[in-house]
């Protein structure tokens, strides 16, 4: 009988045993313990978490885009794994959390590619999309090639992520630029046409932003991906409004992981958009330069530059003028007689000096042609030239619209981008 209870007795002492090491066991879980399925399940806190852990990019949820106002030719949506009533949280700019898991995001430019960016300390997806390339986040050695996406890139604060320039020192309008080469800090590695491979390599590349240029080396593109370093082509050129061309900085702004992007963006709307809003000036403005052959070269009335001039207050004098070759081309070459019927009675001429820089007085322009000394422009004194500082100042686009804006109404003190001659 004593026998049968001290067995009845260890036996309940075994089961108390087991339950309470089982309930020790499920807490380590609910607490933090390793969680090998903890993507799968959506049971994921942190990024410390998603380190570990194996996430598929099906299971993510597309969780939000990146507003854009005018920009058309690039998108960014953002993706993670979403458990319900977790709450958001927030770390680096570029790891925010959201819900259960960092955010990924998937970029995609209207060439046609797209881009999974991964944030720092989150794994890569299994299963991502065939035609997405993955960027690991930091990008810290980035060989900048179109010259259009540098000043974009250092107003958003990023410079120093660029270690690789397509450019040489001399041959920027972007100050900052310049200098960080003669310091060192970016290294000229070669044209679009004939990058330095070993440097590039050698130098840990992570990746190439290019113009569309590339498209006529479409062998350079291919080699370039072949050594490991994607190749992202940038395509603001295509933006149908200005403005869209500069929101091109917020793209830079979530591949650096910058916030002032979204910031400077919205400052320089804040600035301009009173002009936008104000009624047209009436004034018509004829933008050109002649070129060697003595043919006028001038924009096409569908340019973006010709829509600056339109959001000034101002109106194209050659808006009416047939394009008979279409093309990509966003200029085109009128004879001289042809300029000098359309634009004779234009109320401003302005030089592009972009182009033709070698220009400095009236008489530079006499020495194109006699015939403009018969320009009503040139006749009141409305005749201007841009510096060549324009082409590579991207976000001097709210400036140039202000300089604009000014000559239309009369004023002309503190002009940045043009010169009164």
């Amino acid at each position: 009988m004593f026998r049968t209870v001290q067995t009845f007795a260890v036996l309940a002492l075994l089961c108390a045993s087991a339950l309470f090491f089982a309930g020790c066991s499920k807490k380590a879980d609910s607490d933090g313990g390793t969680n090998t399925n903890a993507a799968a399940s959506g049971n994921v806190g942190s990024l410390e978490d998603f380190a570990t852990a194996a996430v598929s990019f099906s299971a993510l949820e597309k969780t939000g885009s990146l507003s854009l106002r005018y920009a058309t030719q690039f998108s960014v949506d953002e993706y993670s794994v979403v458990s319900g009533g977790a709450g958001n949280s927030r770390g680096s700019d570029n790891a925010r959390v959201s819900g259960t898991g960092p955010v990924y995001k998937l970029v995609r430019i209207a060439s046609g590619s797209t881009f999974l960016l991964v944030p720092e300390g989150a794994p890569v997806p299994q299963n991502v999309p065939p035609d997405a390339t993955v960027l690991q986040l930091p990008l810290k050695n980035v060989y900048l090639v179109a010259t259009s996406a540098m000043d974009l890139i250092n107003e958003c604060g990023a410079l120093d992520e660029i270690a690789f320039s397509g450019t040489k020192a001399k041959d920027w309008s972007v100050p900052e630029a310049a200098a960080a080469m003669n310091d060192g800090k970016i290294t000229y590695a070669g044209k679009y046409s004939a990058p330095d491979y070993e440097l590039l390599t050698a130098g840990g590349c992570d990746l190439a932003i290019e113009s569309t240029m590339i498209f006529h080396k479409p062998e350079v593109k291919e080699k370039l991906e072949e050594l490991g370093i994607p190749v992202l082509v940038e395509y603001s050129s295509y933006e149908p409004h200005p403005l869209g061309r500069l929101e091109w900085i917020k793209l830079y702004g979530v591949l650096f992981g910058k916030a002032a992007a979204e910031q400077y963006y919205e400052s320089e709307l804040a600035r301009i958009e009173p002009i936008m809003q104000k009624k047209p000036v009436g004034k018509s403005i004829a933008f050109f330069y002649v070129n060697s052959n003595g043919a006028v070269n001038v924009r096409k009335p569908n340019d973006y530059v010709v829509k600056i001039i339109e959001l000034a207050g101002g109106k194209y004098a050659l808006s009416e003028l047939l394009v008979e070759e279409e093309n990509a081309l966003s200029t085109m070459n009128m004879m001289m007689e042809d300029f000098y019927v359309s634009c004779v009675d234009a109320d401003i001429l302005i030089y592009n000096g972009t182009i033709d820089t070698a220009f400095s007085s009236i008489d530079d322009l006499f020495a194109k042609s006699e015939l403009f000394r018969d320009f009503a422009a040139v006749k009141s004194g409305e005749v201007y030239f841009v510096s060549k500082d324009f082409y590579q100042q991207t976000t001097g686009i709210a400036n140039f619209i202000e300089d604009l804006n000014k000559v239309l109404n009369g004023e002309y003190s503190n002009l940045i981008y043009l010169t009164k001659l």
